[in-house]
């Protein structure tokens, strides 16, 4: 299938796909690339085969994720470079986020997968959110197994009226740089259906605005974004930042979103040592 794949011109196809998409000529990514122009032409038009490692010096040139460089091997005739099959983290990946987390608390610290679905978080989290969606506060954080399995998603909570989204004081902020960023993240990959799926069931919501619906490509995405939460006269402001590991080799680890959320002030530092899990007596209310 894959000698077939290569024959039909499938892999010319992808290339200039994901060179047009990220806007650059063949030239440009030929210097990308440390190539020549004309090998560029000949791979685009099928009069070149590409071998397994230019495929992946092409993929890296234009930023193509990681599954998507897997798609454009078989296109090319080779054997997948990269684990598809798996969603157990490396050790070192596992033991990186359980570091983080124990080092972030009594901070809240949210580890999601690239649909914003919660695949763990720490203490900090697991009170903040407990609180926001109206929750009773637990003694410990369950296992990430257990986590996952509850199907929470940060974004679809973000923007639900039945959820988060009536308790996020700045949502006009929030929902729309959120959403932008997600539109952004489906321009990037347009072929990836989770997130197109994701994104269209945030549109269907009622809570966004129709402006917000177009997203404006020339409006600067911020790196950080201040949450302020708000129920039952409890006041949270964070300033929330998403970071994801560098040159992963894995698609699981490729896939990671670590969304930290620093107090930006001291009432909601005092705040969350309150709401973290055993910080309270057994029948005590939490604060607010």
């Amino acid at each position: 299938m894959a000698r077939a794949d290569a024959r039909s011109g499938l892999f010319p196809a992808l290339l200039k796909h994901w060179r047009r998409q990220r806007g650059l000529s063949q030239l440009d990514l030929a210097l990308s690339a440390g190539v020549s122009a004309r090998h560029v032409s000949f791979l685009e038009t099928g009069r070149s085969n590409p071998s397994p490692e230019m495929v992946l010096q092409l993929g890296t040139s234009l930023g193509v994720p990681l599954r998507q460089v897997n798609a454009m091997l078989r296109a090319a005739g080779h054997e997948p470079a990269y684990d598809e099959t798996s969603d157990v983290l490396p050790d070192p990946v596992a033991e990186a986020i359980e570091l983080l987390k124990s080092h972030h608390e009594p901070f809240p610290l949210v580890v999601l997968d690239r649909t914003y679905r919660v695949l763990d978080l720490n203490g900090g989290a697991l009170g903040v959110l407990a609180a926001v969606l109206g929750e009773a506060p637990t003694a410990e954080r369950p296992a990430p197994g257990a986590i996952a399995a509850l199907g929470l998603n940060l974004a679809r909570t973000t923007f639900d009226p039945h959820g988060a989204q009536p308790h996020v004081a700045n949502f006009d902020e929030v929902g729309r740089q959120l959403l932008w960023r997600i539109q952004r993240e489906v321009l990037a990959d347009p072929d990836d259906g989770e997130m197109q799926d994701l994104l269209d069931d945030l549109l269907a919501l009622p809570t966004v605005d129709p402006a917000w619906r177009e997203v404006d490509l020339l409006a600067p995405s911020d790196p950080a974004l201040v949450l302020h939460l708000r129920r039952k006269g409890l006041e949270l402001r964070f300033l929330t930042t998403i970071t994801a590991f560098q040159a992963p080799q894995a698609v699981a680890v490729e896939h990671l979103r670590i969304e930290t959320w620093l107090p930006y002030d001291q009432a909601t530092a005092e705040a969350c040592r309150a709401l973290a899990p055993g910080a309270h007596r057994s029948g005590d209310p939490p604060p607010g």
